[in-house]
């Protein structure tokens, strides 16, 4: 019989940076705002500047916080560009890389099948808000998605006579206080059919990559659960580990 495991321990640094995640997550520091400076932090927690540092410096590369010269740090924004470059995976065979429009087709609010109540952490008859559409590449459809929301959370976007923009996680942030700083993929091989027939131009049958994603925030609770399925003729599916 193994021994039971021992405490997990944590660097310094690593539990500043967890402090500073957390006061990011409850809002103390909203988007686009600038958190005290580097020695008032060290000072608050009572620790080295250097240590602070460290804690900070991860943060900027998880994307959650910005240094920016001058000025100081501020915690980061889903501005259009930068969300759709940072979770947007998709890319030319040639490797050039363009940004995508998308174009809805429908949104709806109805109750959550097992699978979404599971990827999105929902009581048992939760109700989902589905929105689908298709994402084009200098004009031609290449993406058709499946976005799975918690109705409850996301109450008013089920009525928003308003078009739906091109950056979805911009507006959860905005308008939500919903912060999307990571996401889990699993990409599955897949034959279209009579739906991506329909959208995508595609053959049937046609071989394409089916994308499951579930975008999470700060603190890993689930935001979104996404599936998109990609036209491979001329795109591919791309990322850098």
């Amino acid at each position: 019989m193994s021994a039971p495991k021992g405490p997990m321990f944590q660097p310094l640094y690593r539990q500043i940076k967890d402090l500073l995640l957390e006061r990011i997550a409850d809002g103390e520091w909203p988007p686009g705002t600038f958190i005290p400076s580097e020695s008032a932090l060290a000072a608050s927690y009572n620790v080295s500047v250097g240590t602070l540092r460290k804690a900070l410096d991860e943060l900027v590369v998880d994307n959650v916080v910005i240094r920016r010269q001058g000025k100081g740090t501020a915690v980061a924004t889903h501005d259009a560009d930068r969300a759709l470059f940072r979770f947007f995976n998709i890319e030319h065979h040639n490797g050039e890389r363009v940004l995508p429009v998308s174009r809805a087709l429908s949104r709806a609010r109805r109750r959550a099948t097992q699978a979404e109540s599971q990827d999105l952490a929902l009581a048992k008859g939760a109700e989902v808000i589905h929105i689908r559409r298709v994402r084009e590449l200098e004009g031609k459809p290449i993406l058709l998605e499946d976005i799975m929301l918690d109705a409850e959370r996301f109450a008013a976007l089920a009525n928003q006579p308003e078009m739906l923009p091109n950056t979805l996680y911009q507006l959860y942030q905005k308008q939500y206080g919903a912060t999307v700083a990571h996401a889990d993929e699993r990409l599955i091989a897949i034959a279209a059919g009579a739906e991506e027939v329909a959208q995508l131009g595609v053959e049937a049958g046609e071989p394409l990559i089916e994308i499951h994603r579930i975008a999470r925030d700060y603190q890993g609770t689930p935001i979104e659960r996404r599936i998109s399925v990609l036209s491979t003729r001329e795109y591919c599916y791309t990322n850098t580990v």
